[in-house]
């Protein structure tokens, strides 16, 4: 079997289902993608995907229900160990995709007793029609990086009279009707939103929402822009201490209530085809993440040695970028890499 040529797919087995991938915060997720390319509300600077290539706030069946509901049954079929969590995400916006709620469906009818979470930058919570969908699923983990508009613009660029003020009302709103939990993300950049005047308005935005989980993060993996850099420990430490003592009152442990422990380990049981099955995942899941070897090769359970084998195939081809952060090597497969 020759790797190469499988390459000339976007991804042989699945388009739509990739993964599973470690989640800090949700542990090992089964992500879905519902855009199919790089379709989303904002531009953000530190992107792990890349720099969106179609910046809307229009929703639509960008890919259809079926489609992602055809590739989740087979991947149900092949009798892979199961995640904790499926994760409505990919390389967009997936609230941007008009059949969110036929996916949800779908998804808790082939997994009813499992969890299904969605990863959204919050924009679209503005449309009360996206609020009402939402109530279905079980967790929403919602970004919110500034409140000061300047600095909302520069770290998100998002599309066109996208206000950050607007977007924190809409998930106060949509707070006092969800009966899940809400995974809040603050992520810091250096120089872009980590003020002290956006560390005030957020701690009080913070109080007011009640999330179950607040997570103040820098950049540790490749972005958008490298000039996006992350912020300094001390920096770090502040936010997270100030966010983490304003009150809420659905939060009774700390940051980690209803999180699962995870050791950063997979004891699951190897589930491997043919090398091109490996192959098709491994490089399914470096479209929509960088990775190290390590982290792939935990979450997917493929041997570490098929994940390096797979990681040299594409490196070979042109299709791989390789940037170092601290000690660790993140790779990252894009399918518009010049060869």
């Amino acid at each position: 079997m020759n790797l190469f040529l499988l390459l000339d797919e976007a991804v042989m087995g699945y388009k739509y289902v990739f993964g599973p991938v470690f989640s800090g915060r949700l542990g090992r997720s089964l992500g879905l993608d519902l855009l199919g390319s790089r379709i989303c509300s904002m531009d953000c600077v530190y992107c792990e995907v890349g720099k969106t290539d179609v910046l809307t706030c229009e929703r639509k069946a960008y890919v259809p229900a079926a489609d992602i509901l055809r590739e989740l049954e087979r991947w149900k079929g092949e009798g892979h160990e199961l995640p904790d969590v499926i994760t409505l995400g990919g390389l967009g916006e997936p609230t941007l995709n008009s059949e969110m709620p036929e996916i949800v469906r779908g998804v808790k009818t082939l997994f009813p007793s499992m969890d299904v979470a969605v990863l959204t930058n919050s924009v679209t919570l503005t449309d009360p029609e996206v609020r009402k969908e939402l109530l279905e699923v079980d967790v929403v983990l919602p970004s919110m990086d500034s409140l000061i508009a300047s600095e909302f613009r520069a770290i998100n660029r998002p599309c066109r009279g996208v206000e950050p003020q607007a977007v924190a009302k809409a998930l106060i709103e949509f707070r006092k009707e969800f009966k899940g939990k809400i995974f809040l993300e603050v992520l810091l950049s250096r120089g872009y939103n980590d003020s002290d005047e956006n560390l005030a308005e957020m701690k009080a935005f913070c109080t007011e929402l009640g999330p179950d989980r607040i997570d103040v993060v820098t950049l540790s993996r490749p972005g958008t822009l490298d000039k996006a850099g992350p912020v300094d420990s001390g920096t770090l430490g502040r936010w997270k201490k100030a966010l983490d003592a304003a009150p809420s009152k659905n939060r009774d442990c700390g940051p980690e209530t209803g999180v699962k422990d995870r050791s950063g380990t997979d004891n699951s049981a190897h589930v491997l085809g043919e090398v091109s099955d490996a192959f098709d995942r491994i490089q399914a899941s470096l479209m929509r993440r960088p990775q190290t070897a390590q982290q792939l090769s935990g979450a997917l359970g493929i041997p570490l040695c098929e994940v390096e084998r797979a990681i040299g195939e594409l490196e070979k081809c042109g299709r791989l970028h390789i940037r170092q952060t601290g000690d660790d090597l993140y790779y990252d497969c894009r399918l518009d890499v010049d060869s």
